[in-house]
C-alpha cells in the first residue's frame, strides 16, 4: 500500500511537471508587456497592377472588394496563438499596423487588380453602384502552436452582377515557424499573398 502510494505520486508530480514545462515553452507566445518594444506588422502584395492605366469600364462593370468579416479573435490588432482546440494567446511583441481584415481587403484588391484589367473598387463610397461583389469571412491569420505553422483561411462570397453567387474557402499554411515575430510575420505576409492569389484567379474564372 504504501508502494503504491509512492508510485502515485510520482505519477501526479511527473504530470505537473510536464504541464509546467508546457507552460514555460508557450510562455514566449503570450504578451505580458516588457521591456521589447512592439514590432509592427502589415502585409504587402507580391504582385502589383503597374503604373499607368490598369482598366477601365463603368461602376457597373466593376469588382467591389468589401472587408471580410471576422469573429472577435481576428477583430484586433494583435496575432492570435492557437495553443490548443480551446486555449488562446497572442504573439509577443507583434502588432499589426491595422486590423488584419482590412489590410487582408486592401491585399486582395491590389492582387486582383494586377492579375486582371477590370476596375477593382475598395471601400463602401460606390458599393451600391457595383455589380460584381466579393465578400467573405476570414477565418484564421494566425499561428498554430501545435504544428508550429502561419495559417490564412478565407471563406471567398462572390455575388456576380447577373446575380450568381459562388463561394469557396481558400487556406495556405506555412509549417516549420517558431513563435517569434520576426518569423511569423514573414510567413503570414507570405501565406496571405498565396490565398489572395488563389482568389484572384477563382475571380478571373481560371481557380
Amino acid at each position: 500500500m504504501i508502494v503504491k502510494e509512492g508510485k502515485d505520486m510520482m505519477g501526479l508530480i511527473g504530470v505537473k511537471g510536464a504541464i509546467i514545462a508546457a507552460s514555460l515553452l508557450l510562455a514566449g507566445c503570450v504578451s505580458f508587456g516588457g521591456d521589447v518594444p512592439d514590432q509592427l506588422i502589415t502585409l504587402t502584395p507580391e504582385e502589383t497592377a503597374p503604373a499607368g492605366n490598369f482598366g477601365g469600364g463603368t461602376a457597373a462593370s466593376a469588382i467591389v472588394v468589401l472587408d471580410p468579416d471576422t469573429d472577435r479573435r481576428l477583430d484586433v490588432t494583435r496575432v492570435p496563438v492557437q495553443i490548443d482546440a480551446s486555449t488562446l494567446a497572442y504573439l509577443e511583441n507583434a502588432v499589426w499596423v491595422e486590423k488584419p481584415a482590412r489590410q487582408f481587403r486592401r491585399l486582395l484588391a491590389e492582387t486582383i487588380r494586377a492579375k486582371g484589367g477590370r476596375v477593382v473598387v475598395e471601400g463602401s463610397d460606390v458599393e451600391v453602384a457595383g455589380k460584381t461583389f466579393l465578400s467573405g469571412r476570414l477565418v484564421d491569420m494566425g499561428y498554430d502552436a501545435q504544428v508550429q505553422a502561419v495559417i490564412v483561411r478565407f471563406d471567398g462570397l462572390l455575388e456576380e452582377k447577373d446575380g450568381v453567387i459562388r463561394s469557396r474557402r481558400f487556406e495556405a499554411e506555412v509549417v516549420g515557424i517558431p513563435a517569434e515575430v520576426a518569423s511569423v510575420a514573414p510567413a503570414l505576409n507570405e501565406a496571405a499573398n498565396d490565398v489572395a492569389a488563389q482568389v484572384a484567379d477563382w475571380v478571373a474564372g481560371e481557380g
